[in-house]
């Protein structure tokens, strides 16, 4: 078995009273899990080296890599970047943990914008809409005054300049009053 010093995945306690190097962390607890599950026996060491495995200019690989593939070793143990390369020519487990970039920002203070109604569309378009509804409605005024519609005897009509926004306004909007 071959492995890195990588915390919190591989770490080396201390040698004590000339015991053996005995390694440990979240890595080691797996494998000492599949170990018992299993039923295999296993012997760590470090490549010697102690690089993780680069491809060559003559195509061989050194390091981690290097010694799977001379077949020192059986299983390589690390928290080793998986690259194209390296997974042209070993196996990889799936990945169990995943370290990205993140970046803090301090949160934004929520304010609430009594013209966000307005947001869908740009300034210079409102200003469009309310000059049509505007223009649309002076001229339907004007035409009610050059040409009063033909009410029956007692009817009431209201041609005001007012009344004619509000009925270009509704139509634009389909409400009515």
């Amino acid at each position: 078995m071959l492995c890195f010093q990588e915390e919190p995945f591989v770490m080396v306690s201390e040698n004590v009273l000339g015991k053996p190097k005995k390694y440990q962390g979240f890595s080691i607890d797996v494998l000492d899990a599949l170990s018992n599950y299993l039923g295999f026996k296993y012997e760590i060491y470090v490549a010697p080296d102690h690089k993780y495995g680069i491809q060559q200019a003559d195509g061989t690989w050194n390091g981690l890599i290097g010694e799977l593939l001379s077949k020192r070793a059986d299983v390589g143990l690390s928290a080793l970047t998986i690259t194209p390369e390296r997974e042209s020519v070993v196996d990889f487990t799936t990945r169990y943990m995943d370290y990205s970039v993140g970046v803090l920002l301090r949160k934004a203070e929520r304010t609430v914008d009594m013209f966000a109604c307005l947001a869908p569309f740009d300034l210079s378009l409102w200003a469009c809409i309310a000059g049509t509804v505007l223009l649309v409605g002076i001229l339907v005024y004007l035409l009610n005054w050059l040409n009063p519609p033909r009410l029956p005897m007692g009817s009431v009509s209201s041609t005001t300049l007012y009344n004619s926004m509000w009925f270009v306004y509704g139509s634009f909007v389909q409400q009515g009053e």
